[in-house]
């Protein structure tokens, strides 16, 4: 290829991807917009595990201290909202301006990624939103006092911010989609001969503490949801190692051994 003809082509892409990226921009913008205008709802869907944790606390509710904190936290919510529902759009974008450069086999991996990426934070999300996270609240609740005769006109309520619940849920649900991913790496890494079951099995104490480890980064600071998140990562990693083992036997027989 010339010069001209390469300085040309590269040209073409790079218009390919300002476009793309200005579609993504404008997309996410506008979908943020629209979520702002649907921020109560939304957040009335994250409050609904809070509302079953209080039962018969009719008189529950929830506060914020200053001025600004209900405006930026339907803010937040509504860049978050807008994130979450956007992702479909970016990585079909990535797909589309990465695609004339992949072979047939490549082409069907990386559709695999960009299908079960999105799907397994789903069910990650979805799995703390109606286990861990009722749970969780449960478990904080259970500290409440609100039997004043027995301690002496003495109570603790349970009344939190709506940004401290908003940035609570939203880091179980996103520490829980993110968690999730754990299967999709490390099958990659396999795939490409980056990594072995063998080498898995031989690491095993190695990988389950650094599994306690990310559990605690990725989830609230608290001892129910890094447990619950540590556990299940643990048996998404064993699953790993048995489908893992899979592909190695297909690997055999495609090489004769």
């Amino acid at each position: 290829m010339k010069k001209s003809e390469y300085q040309h082509t590269l040209k073409e892409h790079f218009l390919e991807l300002r476009q793309r990226t200005i579609f993504c921009v404008i997309f996410f913008f506008i979908t943020a917009i629209i979520c702002y205008f649907f921020s109560q709802e939304i957040y009335q869907f994250l409050l609904q595990p809070f509302l079953e944790v209080s039962g018969n606390h009719q008189n529950r509710k929830l506060i914020y201290t200053s001025p600004a904190e209900a405006f930026m936290t339907y803010l937040k919510l509504s860049i978050h909202s807008a994130l979450f529902f956007s992702l479909p759009i970016f990585l079909a974008e990535i797909y589309l301006f990465l695609s004339p450069a992949l072979y047939k086999n490549e082409k069907k991996n990386v559709l695999l990624i960009f299908f079960f990426a999105p799907f397994l934070f789903l069910c990650g999300a979805t799995f703390a939103y109606f286990f861990i996270l009722p749970l969780a609240l449960q478990f904080f609740a259970s500290f409440e006092i609100t039997d004043s005769i027995a301690y002496q006109n003495f109570s603790i309520l349970f009344e939190t911010k709506i940004s401290e619940y908003f940035s609570f849920v939203k880091n179980m649900l996103f520490g829980f989609g993110i968690a999730f991913q754990l299967p999709i790496l490390l099958l990659f890494l396999i795939k490409v001969d980056c990594l072995s079951v063998n080498d898995l099995r031989q690491k095993r104490r190695y990988c389950i503490v650094a599994i306690f480890i990310a559990a605690a980064i990725l989830t609230p600071p608290d001892v129910v949801s890094q447990m619950s998140l540590a556990v299940l990562l643990i048996l998404l990693f064993e699953i790993v190692i048995l489908i893992g083992k899979n592909f190695n036997n297909k690997k055999g027989k495609q090489h004769g051994y």
